[in-house]
Formats: structure tokens, C-alpha cells, sequence
């Protein structure tokens, strides 16, 4: 049996209670080591065989678990954040398929949210913006027809940019078109590791700040207006506001400015 296992962002403590009694009961652990935390691994058990797929190619992983299912093995695939956000893990899985080879998957926490963690900010704020946009710039691998940066920055929505930082600049260009030169920025370098950095700025000024601070990978940037002061009280406690568990009272308009 194979698990895909999310590592968490990087914080030994933000794996998931499942994903660490499944890394103590391995008999085999193949982790994405270029993003991986590897103190990870020392929630293996003793004599766990390791491997590092980042100096492996698809069919050098797909021969370990196969040597391993052969052998009466549990591998475990942990994958950094949560494998189903730019975790090339649906490969694998349609590999193990046609193998006919089980396997799991266990969620774990996204560097994105571990991101929002470190900044202290929410996302989907009241009036600012319900719908957040995981997405990337098109680099060495191209994003599909229609995704552009340019494109998606119409909606104007919350925007969380993986795997782009080394293009800052022409991120900000991208988007300013849409959010403006002055619009909020941020970000998060190595979100929830000991040695996590944070930037903030906006679009004008946030490529300069990035770059004085030497950071060219492992970073999300986060744009929007959520970074800013200026929202809604959500409904959800609105006395004059009724739902299923509770009736309405007389009340505000629920609004926050600063």
C-alpha cells in the first residue's frame, strides 16, 4: 500500500495526527526534498528505507514503490503542503492504477494557508473579496490558455501566487493593470519554518523590498485587498442577523472602517 502523505508547510508540528502515525509505521519513505522539511523524517522508525525524489525522475519513484509492494512494504509519498495543490501527484496515482497497486491519500495544510497564518490576515473578508485564486506564473512551464496572470487579475480577487517569486517584478506589472500600483502586497517567505521571512509592500515598491532580502524561491505572494483595514463584519455574528440557530435582534449595519 502506498500513502500520499501531506507533509504540512514546513512546522514539524503542522503535519496532521494521521500523517505522522503514518510516517512512524513506514517501511519506506519517499519525500519531496527540495521543499520537504527533513526533520520530518526523524518521525520514522528505526531501519525506514528514505529516498529523495528530487534527485529521482517519475519511474525511479514508481520502481521503489513497486519494489516495495513486491516486498510486502508500506511506502509513504509525502509531499509537501497538501499533494493536490501543485503536488504532480496525479501521475503517480494513475501509474499505482494501472500497476494495480492501492494507495491513500492524506491531506495535509497548505503553505497558503500556513501563509495567511503567518501574516494574520483572512482571506475571504466581508465586502472585500470572497474567492481566493491559487495560481502561478507562466515560467519555464507554461499555465494554460486563459490563465494569465493579466487575465485573472480582472476579478480583482484575493490572489495567492506560488512558484513566481523569483519574477516578482513582472508579477506586479502583471497585475497592476487591475489591482493598481498601490494595491496591498506580501510575501511569505518559507511560511511556518524557523527561518520564515515576511515582506510586505505593494505592487510599486514589493519587487525592490523582495529583492533586498535575497529571497528567489520558496515564497507564495499574496495580493488583495484583504492585506488592507478596510472590510465588513461577517453576518455569521450579526445580531439583526437570523439563521438556523439563532433569531435576530435589533442591530448595526455591521460595518468596520479604519
Amino acid at each position: 500500500m502506498v500513502h500520499f502523505v501531506g507533509a504540512g508547510p514546513g512546522d514539524l508540528e503542522l503535519i496532521t495526527v494521521k500523517g505522522k502515525r503514518l510516517l512512524e509505521e513506514a517501511d519506506v519513505i519517499i519525500y519531496a526534498g527540495s521543499l520537504v522539511n527533513p526533520r520530518l523524517l526523524s518521525y520514522g522508525k528505526e531501519g525506514v528505507e528514505i529516498h529523495n525524489s528530487a534527485e529521482m525522475t517519475l519511474e525511479e519513484v514508481l520502481a521503489v514503490m513497486k519494489q516495495a509492494e513486491t516486498e510486502g512494504k508500506m511506502t509513504v509519498r509525502l509531499h509537501t503542503g497538501d499533494p493536490s495543490v501543485y503536488g504532480a501527484h496525479r501521475e503517480q496515482m494513475d501509474a499505482l492504477d494501472r500497476l494495480g497497486i492501492g494507495y491513500d491519500v492524506t491531506p495535509g495544510v497548505s503553505s497558503f494557508l500556513a501563509a495567511a497564518a503567518s501574516l494574520k490576515k483572512e482571506y475571504t473578508l466581508p465586502g472585500v473579496s470572497q474567492t481566493v485564486i491559487l495560481t502561478r506564473k507562466g515560467g519555464r512551464t507554461e499555465v494554460p490558455a486563459g490563465e494569465s496572470l493579466k487575465s485573472l487579475a480582472k476579478h480583482q480577487a484575493t490572489m495567492v501566487i506560488f512558484l513566481s517569486v523569483g519574477q516578482m517584478e513582472e508579477v506586479a506589472a502583471d497585475l497592476a493593470p487591475a489591482y493598481g500600483w498601490d494595491a496591498p502586497a506580501a510575501v511569505v517567505y518559507k511560511a511556518s519554518w524557523e527561518d520564515e521571512k515576511i515582506v510586505r509592500g505593494t505592487l510599486k515598491d514589493i519587487g525592490e523590498k523582495v529583492k533586498k532580502e535575497g529571497i528567489r524561491k520558496t515564497a507564495l505572494i499574496a495580493v488583495g485587498g484583504f492585506l488592507g483595514d478596510d472590510y465588513q463584519l461577517s453576518r455569521l455574528y450579526d445580531g439583526s442577523f437570523t439563521h438556523e440557530f439563532r433569531k435576530g435582534t435589533e442591530g448595526g449595519d455591521g460595518t468596520w472602517q479604519k
